[in-house]
């Protein structure tokens, strides 16, 4: 049976901590059939610097060798997490060329653009209502210059990352409040019709049920492709939500999620 997860980081980001054979182990271990490994490679670390440039060497020999000892039944594949893209989008696109054989690239933003220092959303302080709607502003402007950029990703990636964080605060922050469901209309149909897939992103399992107004929308706006990935940085969460994320696009009238090999969709019935 299919059970893929499209988002894992090993030690080649800079908060994983397991090698990637590490990771393909507890992969089969915990059911998954086919594992992405897509490492942070961000144009902005967590404190707004700009850092242009990235070394692969590290995240090729790891792959490697994770492919030398895979357990049998696992296909792996070679994926990158590529963050705020739009700061520099020809730095983007030399740091994807560098490396011809990836498999999968998510487009992600996890930096506020234009305040806060563009920190990590992760960093910010919400301490109060405004303090989270000038952040979601921000972000979402994010979002719309990262859906432009077509070759720079081909999953729009968990678009409800600083509503974790506000969460965290105490702050319960909806996108389909004001005009924020406009903007994520916009931003949806943008991904759509360039062809390219949104992610499903499970936190860890920890979301699941939230992503179903998201993925209803991303449908009526002729969205196609839909990624699945748990986000997991460790051993005991790869593939956690996957299976709960197939069922829930299945009662939103998707038949299908979607894995890239070479960077092209290929849809696997769910």
């Amino acid at each position: 049976m299919f059970l893929g997860d499209t988002h894992t980081h090993s030690r080649c980001s800079p908060d994983g901590r397991f090698s990637m054979a590490e990771m393909a182990r507890a992969a089969a271990e915990n059911g998954v059939s086919d594992l992405w490994l897509t490492d942070h490679c961000d144009l902005l670390d967590l404190n707004g610097v700009f850092t242009p440039r990235y070394d692969w060497a590290p995240c090729r020999a790891d792959h490697e060798e994770a492919r030398r000892g895979a357990p049998p039944g696992l296909a792996l594949h070679r994926g990158v997490e590529l963050g705020e893209a739009y700061e520099d989008p020809a730095a983007a696109r030399a740091i994807l060329a560098a490396e011809p054989e990836l498999d999968f690239v998510i487009g992600s933003v996890h930096n506020f653009r234009v305040i806060m220092g563009k920190r990590d959303f992760y960093n910010a302080d919400y301490g109060d209502l405004d303090a989270c709607h000038r952040a979601l502003e921000d972000y979402l402007g994010s979002l719309e210059a990262l859906a432009g950029l077509p070759d720079c990703y081909d999953t729009l990636a968990h678009i409800l990352y600083p509503l974790r964080y506000m969460e965290r605060a105490g702050h319960r922050v909806s996108l389909f409040t004001g005009d924020y469901p406009q903007r994520l209309e916009g931003i949806l149909r943008t991904v759509a019709q360039q062809g390219k897939a949104l992610e499903v992103n499970t936190w860890r399992g920890r979301t699941v049920a939230e992503w179903e107004p998201i993925l209803r929308l991303f449908k009526a706006v002729g969205g196609e492709y839909v990624t699945v990935g748990s986000d997991s940085h460790d051993l005991e969460h790869i593939g956690a939500g996957v299976r709960e994320s197939y069922e829930l696009l299945r009662v939103c009238g998707y038949r299908y999620t979607a894995v890239y090999e070479g960077r092209e969709p290929k849809m696997e019935a769910i």
